[in-house]
């Protein structure tokens, strides 16, 4: 490529964020953290403060080839307790915020005939780890439908867009909210019995932004060791 590719990173002061932010500048990509604490501060909640955001990103690094949507809210939920504003919270940071970034970029991306568009999904859509996960695994379905709707309107800009599911992955964010024991069983649900780590969505992410992935689109890449088969 003759410029250096720019990827933004929504969640990338995370532990899968920052994986992926490692990955892809051993890739060869600039990249620009855009978090509570990052390159670009911001509260992707709001869509004000994310729009601004994207808009300080064009301005400061002026472009974005790769978008990654890795941030994601986990306040759990069941039905019986469910509250409409921390509902739309979650909502606001899990899927709208995605929506205002590639509002934003895809624009520069079908200029220039090229573009990635990376969402960060869960394998728990398919079998909700718990009642409590109401919210987080219909936000992290919503992203699937976003994926596709996507991939068919900028398809023909050269804009992919496709989606990470990773399995229950070992950080700090899922121990603080997860029941004890709940690591292990994800594990033996698996038929690679091995933790998962950031490092695996990493990896996966970076394949899609690659130029290696150029004929894939609308697609999800599962990683969780084979806890689900699709």
């Amino acid at each position: 490529m003759n410029e250096q590719r720019v990827a933004v990173v929504t969640g990338g002061a995370g532990a899968i964020g920052s994986a992926i932010v490692a990955r892809l500048q051993e890739a060869g990509h600039r990249t620009v953290v855009l978090d509570r604490t990052g390159d670009v501060v911001c509260d992707l909640s709001s869509a004000t403060s994310t729009r601004a955001a994207a808009a300080e990103v064009l301005d400061r690094y002026g472009r974005c080839d790769v978008f990654v949507h890795c941030a994601g809210y986990l306040d759990p939920m069941p039905l019986e307790s469910l509250d409409l504003n921390r509902w739309r919270a979650l909502m606001a940071v899990n899927v709208e915020a995605a929506l205002w970034l590639v509002q934003a970029f895809a624009p520069g991306m079908a200029a220039r005939g090229f573009g990635r568009v990376i969402l960060i999904s869960s394998d728990g859509q398919w079998f909700p780890p718990s009642a409590a996960f109401l919210p987080y695994v219909t936000s992290k379905a919503a992203l699937l439908g976003v994926m596709r709707a996507l991939a068919v309107t900028y398809g023909e800009d050269g804009i992919a867009v496709s989606a990470v599911a990773p399995g229950h992955t070992d950080t700090p964010a899922a121990r603080a909210v997860v029941a004890e024991g709940a690591l292990e069983a994800s594990i033996a649900s698996q038929v690679l019995k091995r933790a998962l780590t950031p490092e695996d969505t990493a990896h996966a992410v970076a394949f899609l932004a690659s130029d290696g992935a150029a004929a894939m689109t609308g697609q999800v890449l599962v990683a969780d060791a084979g806890a689900f088969m699709r």
